[in-house]
């Protein structure tokens, strides 16, 4: 019967899910990213023989009994038992793969706990099951509400996690998402794909009374739990959309874990038409419990390496093209083609054996944006840029260009070589914060006044950003040259 059937699919999945976590986790004695990832190593060190010479983190051990915390709540999954992040991250650190965090981090931990168990305890009625949950699709789903308009907010808040950059912030939602059972309606995903499948979605339902709906019975259909790392909103688009996206995820009963840089009432900060995202702010706080990571530390920086891949100068295509030709080995570079969302599509000048080369003018001086990187991503491994200038008032929609490109690199785990006139903080310097202009020490009347000044960009969205640029671009994966 079809009920059969059904549960013998679960099954098998339930294995395959099983097998999989154990041969992460048990046989290889691995986490799942690299150790140069950055934000996603939870900022400990992993007891690796390559990373020996780095130091410990300067707090005490932290390590937290499970007795002194509520007793976890323990899902069977085949025959792997996943006891939530917390547990899992006490494992861990007494195999030895992972060394202690800071107070911090455990904090955060003991936070993704507390959800953890009360999502396990809270199954049936947040309707996380994906066998037992409605398989209605998002028109239906629509015309149903037509009829019959109805609320259902989830029982269990969600979580919004926020601090400064290399906190760990991605590696402890990714701790989290890892420990949930494979048949719940999950997905993990950066919050720029997510905002580009929103906006695909919007377009295929064009005519429809109100597509953000649809949208929206489409998404809480697939994934009842959203877990959306950097969610930053620097568009005005996404922000006016926002509030009623996710004003009816929240009553299909979705639930969000997110990370970001900033804090709730720090979103879209000094926007166009902020006044209009403001709601979104307060459905936001009333949905989720903020949490902000306090860690000062950047742990991207304990594994990144600082020279090999950033070349810094004038007059260096040459150098950057004769280590693009050593990548590239015996292929032939030429111009390529990559297809990205709604049928764009974006030229690439030089590509071959997975890398491709771009001037800086070429990839962020031009009309794109995330779902182009995204594209590039997805068919190259590694990106040569050429020319990479400082930053200021004059070029600052390049910046925004730059940034976006960096978090897609970074979350694809691509590796970026470029020439730059600058080292990373010098490229952003001229950029600053309202409160970082408001800081600066005027000019007096007998002191000249710098070409530099009139170029300074104040900009709150962009000063933000460039912190977690700066700190990502360090953490990329390495491309070591002698030279």
């Amino acid at each position: 019967s079809e009920v059969e059937m059904r549960r013998f699919v679960h099954s098998v999945r339930q294995f395959r899910s099983a097998f999989r976590h154990r041969g992460e986790h048990v046989y290889s004695g691995l986490p799942k990213w690299p150790s140069n990832s950055g934000d996603r190593n939870l900022g400990f060190l992993h007891n690796l023989s390559y990373n020996a010479d780095f130091c410990r983190c300067r707090q005490p051990p932290c390590m937290i009994s499970r007795a002194s915390f509520a007793i976890a709540a323990r899902v069977n999954t085949g025959d792997v038992e996943r006891a939530g992040p917390l547990v899992e991250y006490e494992r861990r650190v007494a195999a030895g793969e992972l060394v202690d965090g800071d107070s911090c981090q455990v904090g955060t931990l003991r936070e993704l706990q507390r959800l953890y168990n009360e999502l396990v305890e809270s199954a049936d009625a947040c309707r996380l099951d994906r066998y037992a949950a409605s398989e209605k699709a998002g028109r239906s789903r629509w015309l149903w509400s037509r009829f019959m308009p109805q609320s259902s907010h989830s029982p269990v808040k969600g979580l919004y996690l926020y601090g400064g950059v290399g906190t760990g912030k991605t590696m402890l939602m990714d701790l989290f998402f890892d420990q949930l059972p494979c048949n719940w309606r999950k997905k993990r995903i950066h919050f720029h794909d997510f905002m580009l499948s929103v906006h695909s979605r919007l377009q295929k339902h064009k005519g429809v009374e109100d597509p953000l709906e649809v949208v929206a019975g489409e998404i809480s259909d697939e994934a009842i739990l959203l877990c959306l790392d950097e969610f930053m909103v620097t568009d005005v688009a996404d922000a006016l959309i926002l509030n009623r996206l996710f004003g009816h995820l929240f009553n299909n009963g979705a639930i969000l874990v997110s990370t970001s840089n900033r804090a709730p009432d720090k979103l879209y900060e000094g926007g166009l038409q902020r006044d209009l995202f403001l709601p979104f702010i307060s459905t936001l706080k009333e949905r989720c419990v903020a949490h902000e990571i306090g860690s000062s530390t950047d742990y991207r920086k304990l594994t990144s390496a600082e020279q090999g891949f950033y070349f810094i100068g004038e007059n260096l295509s040459d150098l950057l093209k004769q280590k693009f030709d050593q990548l590239i080995g015996d292929h032939a570079a030429g111009p390529q083609e990559v297809e990205v969302v709604m049928g764009r599509k974006l030229q690439v000048p030089l590509g071959a054996n997975g890398c491709a080369y771009f001037p800086f003018e070429e990839l962020c001086d031009k009309p794109l944006g995330a779902a182009d990187y995204f594209g590039l991503c997805k068919k190259f491994h590694t990106l040569a840029l050429e020319g990479v200038p400082i930053f200021g008032l004059h070029n600052r929609t390049a910046a925004y260009r730059f940034v976006t490109l960096v978090d897609v690199l970074y979350e694809n785990r691509a590796r970026l070589m470029c020439t730059a006139e600058g080292t990373p903080f010098e490229l952003f310097e001229r950029i600053v914060t309202i409160s970082d202009a408001q800081h600066m020490a005027p000019r007096t009347s007998s002191r000249s006044r710098k070409n530099d000044d009139f170029d300074l960009c104040v900009d709150n969205e962009l000063g933000f950003a460039k912190d977690r640029t700066i700190s990502r671009y360090g953490a990329l994966p390495k491309i070591l040259f002698s030279i």
